[in-house]
Parts: structure tokens; sequence; C-alpha cells
């Protein structure tokens, strides 16, 4: 089995192919508006959520190239959430994925529509992906609907409404992690649990893989609380110390540096003692996605 670097370096490049080949099919986009999409789409990252898509449905033994539209659809929800947290309405951030932030570029209203545009497009992609992959209609339904509120009011929005709620405030430790849960949780739980559905998992395997989503969130989330300390604009491709200028509550303001890195193991290894069961789930690669959300520096 390759280093997880490569084999993170591979499927990134994957998504990254699929997305530009999207990207050259929207001819009939106004170009002022495609090419403010294509910007922050195209502008690389991480591709973590998409990979987790790929990964979740190999180790069910499911196909990662009918996986992948399902996985660009999430990247693109991605991307819409990135162009809006940058806004000056919400986190007002200059730089992205190491570059000018979509509003600096274009302004604050083709950002806006830009956002917008790529969540309409990623529900029209996974309906297209459940078709060419003939899902049964009741399980394309399913992940529709699903991704409504996992990114949506109940999910990541919401979480971005108890986050803006929550400046200037003290905060418990599970009112920090109510609000990552939707804010951050909630599309990683669903790029694990969408990768599941369309390689048919059982009930049980199902649960299990939201379990450990759950926990990757958690951790994604505290690890992002630490570079946000510890890590260099150069390096994670956003200005740090943004957090504590805005007076959010972080995992470190909560119950510091340290504790955080201990927290941040200690969720990991939960993560991938789920794993470990005899559950019929190939699952040595997920577990090394889930060191690589513990150690990784962007």
């Amino acid at each position: 089995m390759e280093p997880i670097e490569k084999y993170l370096e591979a499927q990134a490049d994957k998504v990254h192919r699929f997305l530009e080949r999207e990207v050259e099919s929207w001819t009939e986009i106004p170009p002022p508006l495609r090419e403010a999409m294509a910007y922050s789409l195209l502008a690389g990252g991480k591709r973590l959520r998409p990979i987790l898509v790929l990964a979740t449905a190999e180790a069910l033994g499911g196909s990662a190239d009918k996986a992948l539209p399902f996985a660009g659809a999430v990247e693109m929800i991605h991307t819409y959430s990135l162009i809006h947290d940058d806004l000056p309405a919400m986190d007002d951030d200059d730089f992205r994925r190491g570059k000018p932030t979509n509003h600096k570029v274009f302004g604050e209203a083709m950002a806006i529509l830009a956002g917008d545009a790529l969540l309409t497009k990623a529900f029209g992609l996974l309906a297209r992906a459940a078709r060419e992959a003939e899902l049964p209609a009741e399980t394309a339904l399913a992940l529709i609907e699903e991704g409504s509120r996992r990114f949506g009011a109940e999910g990541m929005v919401g979480g971005q409404v108890l986050d803006i709620q929550s400046e200037n405030r003290r905060l418990s430790l599970s009112e920090l992690e109510a609000i990552h849960r939707g804010k951050t949780g909630d599309l990683i739980i669903y790029s694990v649990r969408l990768g599941a559905l369309i390689s048919g998992s059982t009930k049980d395997q199902l649960e299990l893989l939201t379990s450990f989503a759950g926990l990757l969130g958690l951790a994604f989330q505290i690890q992002d609380d630490i570079l946000d300390v510890i890590g260099d604009q150069e390096t994670i491709g956003k200005p740090v110390g943004s957090d504590q200028a805005k007076n959010k509550a972080t995992y470190p303001s909560l119950i510091g540096l340290d504790k955080s890195r201990e927290l941040l193991l200690k969720t990991v290894e939960e993560a991938k003692k789920l794993l470990s069961r005899p559950c019929g789930i190939k699952a040595e690669r997920l577990m090394q996605v889930a060191d690589y959300f513990a150690l990784r520096n962007r």
C-alpha cells in the first residue's frame, strides 16, 4: 500500500481533474460568474472531504470512479461555504488556500453569487451522479435529502450561525462542540456516509462509519484550532491568529494548547478503534486518513 501522502496527492489530483472537466462544461454560465466560481473551486486545497467519499467507497469494495462525481459535489459545497465564510460580513478574511479570497478579486456581490451557484450546481451534480450510477430512487432521494440537512440550516449553516453568535462570549466545551459539529463535522460526516450509501453499506457499517466520521470531524476542528495558534500563513494558506483576533472560542483558548493536543490524539485513537471492529470494512486507508487529520500541518 502506497504511503498516505502519495495516496492523498493522487486522489486530490483525481478530484481536481474531474472539477476541471466540470468547469469546462459550464458553457451557458455568464463568463464573470463562471470565472469567479472556477477561481475558488480550482484553487487547490487538501480535498479531504471528497477524498473521504472515495476512500469510504473503496473501503466497502465500491468503485472510486463511480464515487468521483459525488466527491466533486462535496467539494463544490465545501468551496461555496469557504467563499461565504471569507466575506466581510462573516470572517472577513483576505487569503484562502494561499490566494486572495474570492471577494477580494471579484467583489462581494459576485462572490456571494459564485457561492450560491456552486451550492446549486452541487445539488444538480448529486442528482446526475445518482442517475448515472443507477442508484435506486429511494437511495438517491435519501442522500439528497440528507445533504440538505447536513450542509443546510440544521447543519453547516446552523453551525455558522452559532459561531457568529459566539464571538466575544465565553463558551463551555459542550457549546464549542455543538458549533463545530454543525460548522465542520456535518459535511465530513456526510462525505463518509455518501461514500457508504453509494457503495451498498449495511446498516451496521453505516452506523459505525457515521460514528467514525463524527470523531474525525472533531479531530479536524481541534487541529484547525491548534494550527491557528502555532501554524504559519504560508503553510496553511490563510491568516493565523484570526480566531483570537475575533475573540472566538477555540479548543486552545478553552482548555489550553497541551490539553488540546491530548484531546486530538485521544479522539483520533477512538475513531480508529471503531474501525478495528470486524465489520467487513477494509479500514486501513481510512485509519491512515484519520492519522493524517491529526498530524497535518495545514
